[in-house]
């Protein structure tokens, strides 16, 4: 997609999806479909999305609507910067608009709960089977500092070679650098994991903790889903690179990351619906946690790290005699 295009649709107009409008250079039109009345017109009347990103000038060409049919005509390229748990429905419903399209993105960082399956895997069952045109970006992309414009790197990943190279030069930029990777398995699910650790991380800032504290669980927790990812057929490289350790550092450690704050809300002792109230967004590492905990035991990978979280946040387990256990299990070497 080196050349210019007529529409860009993006298809979610919360934080990410707008943060990810700004940076579209390389298009005429960008269209954001949001999923109320009072959102839509409040972005087309101020140019800015005051609930999700308020401070942030949006251009003239940036325009939401209610409209899913008005969002996808005549789009050369769409985004799906929906949460994990819509992508199936928005997926369906998008399905048969999608003539046009020549770029299929999936912005969203989860995995599907109940089947465990990438964003990617989701589209394609949807829509009938493999297709081509499907990427996937991620990396350590906080959305505000996206749309200030603060220096970021992230990983376009694809099966097949063009639709990478499309997807990488849709949004590079000066503010925006993009790389492009074949690795489709390890870049969604580094992504989405990493989300549960960020979870961890939070609690150790919750619970007082040092920064010793913090990067051990990172470094334990990066450890343990690369395991998994490798059994899924990931690459064990991408877990090192933008999508893996870089979106863990940016999501484990900034107070801009949901699944942090959820994290410091559990170290603090509030529940988790309280959290998730206080957030008013949704927080993948959640459903995230219950996915990789069902794909771990189907490919009898040992992931204790994950497993305590999800005791901590569905089980109603102590947060600190969990840590303490996990702190406390048999010596071993490192590798």
């Amino acid at each position: 997609m080196d050349r210019h295009v007529r529409k860009v649709c993006i298809l979610g107009a919360g934080s990410w999806g707008t943060a990810l409008a700004t940076l579209v250079d390389r298009a005429s039109e960008v269209v954001l479909w949001a999923r109320t009345p009072e959102l839509a017109e409040a972005i087309n009347r101020f140019h800015e999305n005051r609930r999700y990103l308020p401070g942030i000038r949006l251009e003239s060409k940036i325009r939401a609507t209610l409209s899913l049919e008005e969002a996808l005509s005549h789009a050369e390229c769409v985004v799906f910067a929906v949460p994990s748990g819509a992508m199936r429905e928005v997926t369906r419903l998008a399905a048969p608009l999608l003539g046009n399209a020549h770029l299929l993105v999936s912005a969203a960082k989860g995995l599907e709960e109940g089947t465990g399956l990438r964003m990617s895997q989701v589209m394609e069952e949807v829509l009938g089977g493999p297709d081509q045109r499907i990427a996937a970006i991620s990396g350590p992309n906080l959305a505000l500092e996206v749309a200030r414009g603060v220096p970021t790197a992230s990983v376009a990943a694809a099966c097949s070679d063009a639709t990478a190279r499309a997807c990488q030069a849709l949004w590079m930029g000066p503010s925006f650098r993009v790389y492009t990777s074949d690795d489709v398995v390890g870049v969604e699910l580094a992504g989405a994991m990493k989300n549960v650790i960020a979870i961890g991380a939070g609690v150790c800032e919750g619970l007082g903790f040092g920064d010793n504290s913090r990067a051990a669980f990172m470094t334990r927790g990066l450890a343990e889903i690369t395991r998994l990812g490798v059994a899924l057929g990931a690459r064990p490289t991408t877990f090192l690179g933008l999508a893996g350790v870089g979106d863990l550092i940016a999501t484990g450690g900034s107070r801009l990351s949901r699944n942090y704050r959820v994290g410091i809300g559990l170290g603090q002792g509030k529940c988790l619906d309280e959290i998730l109230k206080e957030l008013g967004q949704v927080a993948e590492g959640v459903p995230t946690t219950r996915a990789i905990c069902l794909l771990a035991r189907l490919t009898h990978v040992e992931m204790p790290i994950s497993e305590a979280l999800h005791s901590i946040l569905f089980e109603g387990a102590s947060v600190y005699d969990t840590l303490r256990a996990l702190m406390m299990r048999p010596a071993k070497p490192e590798v």
